[in-house]
């Protein structure tokens, strides 16, 4: 069966690598241990989409923490995540051979993704497929991030493609 596709479109977290119980695990570290927010697993499971910046201002409030104090709590945040998951860095079951497909039959692929630049080189490059991807929209690249489609409708048109021409993987 051929697909009609003229651009492939992935989510990072959840839909190319199963790491979502790392990241609420390392936010919870962060917020209960480090930030004393008393939350339960499930309260801080649910804060999780979006950018670091915006799930600590959802939790705290938008007075608590300068730009800096956001920046370096990120970055702790990513190295606690990155040093838990590496020995399970994985693609998900079948992923490799669709983007084998797509490389197959010249259809551009992007990474669209609310996580930062330092959390997908982690991953594109520990797993060696970072040539699979003509173009990669992270946090750091939009205004608004996801749910928000701004993610994906610049990736499509930094691919030069019609975003109605586009399969978006999300597991959102």
């Amino acid at each position: 069966m051929k697909l009609t596709a003229k651009a492939f479109l992935f989510d990072l977290n959840g839909t190319m690598i199963d790491d979502m119980g790392y990241h609420v695990k390392a936010w919870y570290d962060i917020l209960n241990n480090d930030l004393q927010a008393g939350l339960s697993w499930d309260e801080v499971k649910v804060q999780m989409y979006g950018k670091n910046d915006e799930l600590l201002v959802r939790v705290f409030g938008e007075d608590r923490f300068t730009k800096a104090e956001m920046a370096g709590l990120s970055v702790e945040k990513e190295r606690r995540y990155q040093k838990a998951y590496f020995p399970d860095l994985k693609l998900i079951d079948g992923l490799q051979e669709l983007l084998d497909y797509a490389k197959r039959e010249n259809i551009p692929c992007a990474v669209c993704s609310a996580a930062i630049p330092f959390n997908i080189n982690f991953v594109l490059d520990n797993l060696n497929i970072r040539s699979y991807f003509k173009t990669i929209v992270s946090a750091d690249d939009v205004a608004v991030s996801k749910p928000h489609p701004e993610t994906f409708l610049k990736a499509a048109s930094f691919l030069g493609i019609d975003p109605k021409d586009c399969i978006v993987f999300e597991d959102a």
